[in-house]
């Protein structure tokens, strides 16, 4: 099998619709998961991807469970090609006061945000180690480095998962395989923006708010990085966003 594949793990209508037609783009095969509920929405975004000259697969998986993750990586390197770039792009952004925060809620937040990113860091490691190349990037956000009130959970995901990604980095790195995490520290140009905050959003015109193709060629970029200058850590946000 000729196919390099870019797996993107959280391929919605936004950011990981776009990562996975930039790497289509460059040849590479994307497969492309949500869960099963949403996979007529990204069979739509795998017809698109070949309309406009790729290849692309979409998956039904949930990212929590071991096994479903375990078996999707095998099926991948098994019947389309090596994984040669993995992407985690789960976001589990809630907004729940420290009382109202349930255990429940903060459970799923965790395993969706974090323990989640393990389970594909993992196996996308177990595969790209007897390479030695391989890229894996990691999605974050601002709650990666800073809670605010109100996002208790997601910050713990957050957290956890950018330091999953610096010891991944650390012991990958001498491997062969860029590990990166991105933070992006600023509102997306998304469907739920555009309703939940249309003063945010009424910035779009000015550059005001993140796009999501501006947003994939920067994970295309760090991808293509020669290995004599890694990037662990890249920050996006507009131009205008105060921090």
């Amino acid at each position: 099998m000729d196919n390099k594949v870019c797996l993107v793990i959280g391929a919605g209508d936004a950011t990981g619709g776009a990562i996975a037609r930039r790497f289509a783009r460059e040849g590479y095969h994307t497969c492309m998961t949500r869960r099963t509920r949403h996979l007529d929405e990204l069979e739509k975004l795998a017809e698109r991807i070949r309309d406009d000259g790729g290849s692309a697969t979409a998956f039904g998986s949930d990212a929590r469970e071991e096994e479903e993750v375990i078996a999707l990586v095998n099926k991948i390197e098994k019947d389309i090609g090596p994984i040669e770039v993995a992407v985690f792009n789960i976001g589990a952004n809630v907004n729940f006061s420290i009382t109202e925060t349930t255990t429940r809620v903060y459970r799923k937040v965790w395993e969706m945000g974090c323990f989640a990113g393990f389970l594909l860091g993992r196996e996308a490691a177990r595969v790209m180690i007897p390479r030695e190349r391989g890229t894996i990037l990691f999605t974050g956000a601002t709650a990666s480095v800073r809670g605010s009130s109100g996002f208790s959970a997601f910050a713990g995901a957050k957290h956890g998962l950018r330091a999953l990604a610096q010891s991944m980095a650390r012991e990958l790195g001498p491997k062969g395989i860029h590990v990166a995490h991105a933070i992006i520290d600023g509102a997306i140009d998304t469907q739920f923006i555009s309703e939940r905050f249309p003063d945010r959003y009424a910035l779009k015109d000015q550059d005001g708010i993140l796009q999501p193709d501006d947003i994939a060629e920067s994970y295309w970029q760090l991808h293509d990085q020669n290995r004599s200058a890694w990037t662990f850590e890249l920050d996006l946000r507009p131009w205008m966003e105060t921090w």
